[in-house]
């Protein structure tokens, strides 16, 4: 099969597209503009995300050593190197356990403080249900008593001048509990 012609042998006019200059970013936000761009010519076609980078990993410090050497007297010119390589590649195995280590403690934390936090809100949510359903139950009371008194007024009963204002207290009580804000507006 024969290649394709092209139409237009100029740089960044590949052949059979419309013509497009050649254009070079010179900022990280033009770069990206350009590559969305062309991103955007085609919404059909899948974009290409990258698979999250793995965490490096140490390798595993040998079962058995066979060869132990040291910087000491004895050991010959090379071994040495040998020597502070092995060293270096336990240092940097060591480093990253308590760096690991570190970082489990931090989610560990993280998930403790998270804990505390929701037990926190489920404590106040509580004290907050009983408070309503203590109102609800005192402003039930005042509404039965009102019917109750409504009754006796029924009845050819006299009702006193002292408990109307008993009543009148109770409801304006009701009425404060009811609006008392949890937070003050205003102030700076």
């Amino acid at each position: 099969m024969a290649a394709p012609t092209q139409k237009n042998n100029k740089p960044g006019k590949p052949g059979g597209k419309e013509a497009r200059p050649l254009v070079i970013a010179k900022t990280p936000a033009e770069e990206q503009r350009l590559k969305l761009e062309r991103l955007m010519r085609n919404p059909d076609k899948a974009a290409p995300i990258p698979d999250r980078p793995k965490d490096w990993n140490p390798r595993a410090p040998p079962e058995f050593v066979r060869d132990v050497m040291g910087s000491s007297a004895g050991a010959g010119s090379g071994e040495f190197h040998v020597y502070r390589h092995l060293r270096r590649r336990e240092y940097q195995r060591q480093d990253f356990l308590d760096k690991m280590a570190l970082k489990q403690d931090k989610e560990q934390e993280y998930l403790d403080k998270v804990e505390q936090n929701k037990q926190a809100a489920d404590e106040r949510t509580a004290k907050r249900r009983k408070k309503r359903e203590k109102l609800k139950l005192k402003k039930l009371m005042a509404k039965k008593a009102k019917l109750e008194d409504k009754n006796k007024k029924e009845d050819g009963e006299e009702k006193s001048s002292d408990s109307s204002e008993d009543e009148q207290e109770e409801e304006r009580e009701a009425d404060d509990d009811a609006e008392a804000p949890s937070f003050i507006m205003g102030r700076k």
